[in-house]
């Protein structure tokens, strides 16, 4: 039966048994509207849980749906009713379907015929579990819940974020209007358990706009940064070498006229090195050093500017990187990008001028959480030669720093997986621990492997950090299992190593 066509009360009175009521209560999600001050005064149990949205128990019954007064929560006892009407909302039917256009973020769309769907929200948590078979990431999910039949998530977890906000707040504004059981036309953000509305309406010119909280536009221009740098495992078809090869000499071919295209060349060309290593993972052929040394030298011309450079990348492919000044962006991971590679490719004297970028330059980049700023500084401070007690200080730092309860921008699972491997190896670098730094680093793999699973992007097939700190690690002295994943053997024992002029 379609309940559009059963009634429904704000509050009333029943003779029901507290079985009655445990069979039949729901958790309920009202417009703040619709409580008005002589209905509230019979449901004080009732709150506020977010902007225009009231959390109160409602009971399902065959021709009307009832909210219930003090007195019925008080005949079954609060703790009992709450635990019922959390089990019963959970068992309401649903239609699940994943809305994807093309050009736009996926949206997971919610409804059904029960006057409960919406009130889902309360636990969206267990409800995207149930209708996608995944858990929300930790950053939570953007949510509408425009009817009491309809609601909408997306869940927070790479750049798409940005465009899913507008695409929801749109989505749940004609919903809203169409009806029926209008309940809200406001985005929430869905994290920790809490609904934080991110709409905020004009009550002059009636209109809605978006406003994230400061914790959220930090986590979204975090994501964003991380989704174009393709550091977040996302999927999608693999990249074609040739392909890359052809956008890597199109993009240094034209800096000359753009300088401003530095930054895409370079993030092109640490693309094709770790691509090449898909069909040649000991990065034993002449075509894969190539383009790592292209990634090398666009990498440090980026922060360090660069002297005019030629140099070939394949046989038919002549590169020539015109004389630039330094002009280092505020991009504190590109940074390290660079320098992983310098690292692995011997370079020591592009090493050296990435080491002598500002920190003050780096620290502008609002798109990273501090521990990324800390590691940075430890890292010039040891590759520069600095004493010992300010690298031991400044590692500190990085390693409570990274502490999930501390994180901003960053996903934990990347953090945790992938982002910090690096400063765990080096940890046991600086204090010379061969046979710790092993099992770090049998770890590291493990992890990148386990974050990167069946993924095709370029960054899957290598473990740029941890690669940098065994590269180092070989040259200090460290026995290392010649055959690890992710782990291109000659480039770090240096058999492919050619000297970069």
């Amino acid at each position: 039966m379609n309940r559009d066509n059963s009634s429904e009360s704000s509050a009333g009175h029943g003779g029901e048994s507290a079985e009655e009521l445990l069979r039949g209560v729901h958790a309920r999600l009202l417009p703040v509207g619709l409580i008005t001050p002589e209905v509230a005064g019979g449901m004080r149990y009732a709150r506020v849980v977010a902007d225009e949205l009231v959390f109160a128990y409602a009971l399902d019954e065959p021709t009307r749906v009832r909210s219930l007064t003090d007195e019925d929560v008080e005949r079954v006892g609060i703790e009992e009713l709450g635990q019922a009407a959390h089990a019963n909302l959970m068992r309401v039917p649903v239609t699940h379907e994943e809305i994807a256009l093309e050009g736009h973020a996926a949206l997971q769309s919610v409804y059904g015929d029960s006057h409960f769907v919406a009130s889902k929200a309360l636990y969206l948590g267990e409800l995207a579990r149930q209708v996608t078979g995944e858990l929300l990431p930790a950053a939570g999910a953007l949510v509408v819940v425009p009817t009491r039949h309809l609601l909408a998530f997306h869940p927070i977890a790479d750049g798409s974020v940005v465009g899913a906000l507008d695409d929801l707040a749109m989505y749940a504004l004609g919903a809203y209007e169409d009806g029926p059981g209008s309940l809200s036309p406001r985005v929430y953000w869905w994290h920790r358990g809490g609904l934080t509305s991110l709409t905020v309406l004009d009550e002059d010119a009636r209109t809605l706009s978006l406003r994230p909280p400061p914790e959220l536009l930090g986590l979204m221009k975090g994501l964003v940064r991380l989704d174009r740098a393709g550091r977040i495992a996302t999927d999608g078809p693999g990249p074609d070498p040739a392909e890359l090869t052809r956008a890597t000499v199109a993009s240094v071919a034209r800096i000359g006229q753009e300088p401003s295209g530095l930054g895409d060349a370079f993030a092109s060309a640490l693309a094709l090195a770790h691509v090449r290593c898909t069909a040649d993972p000991r990065a034993s052929d002449v075509v894969t050093w190539d383009a790592w040394e292209t990634a090398v030298r666009l990498g440090s011309a980026l922060f360090a500017g660069s002297g005019s450079e030629q140099w070939y990348l394949g046989e038919q492919n002549s590169l020539r990187l015109p004389a630039a000044p330094a002009a280092p962006p505020a991009d504190a991971r590109a940074w390290l990008d660079a320098v992983y590679l310098a690292l692995v490719c011997r370079a020591h004297d592009r090493v050296a001028r990435l080491c002598g970028v500002p920190l003050e330059t780096l620290r502008q980049d609002d798109t990273v959480d501090a521990y990324v700023l800390h590691w940075v500084d430890t890292l010039r401070t040891y590759l520069s030669g600095g004493p010992g007690d300010a690298v031991v200080e400044k590692l500190l730092a990085t390693t409570q720093a990274s502490l999930p309860e501390t994180l901003t921008h960053s996903p934990d699972e990347f953090v945790n997986r992938v982002d910090y491997q690096p400063v765990a190896l080096f940890h046991r670098l600086f204090t010379q621990d061969h046979e710790a730094f092993g099992d770090v680093l049998a770890e590291a793999l493990a992890e990148h492997g386990g974050y990167w699973a069946e993924s095709v992007a370029p960054r899957a097939r290598v473990a740029l950090g941890p690669l940098a700190m065994a590269c180092l690690a070989h040259d200090q002295g460290f026995p290392l299992d010649p055959e690890l994943p992710h782990l291109p053997m000659y480039l770090v024992d240096g058999k492919r190593v050619e000297h970069i002029s």
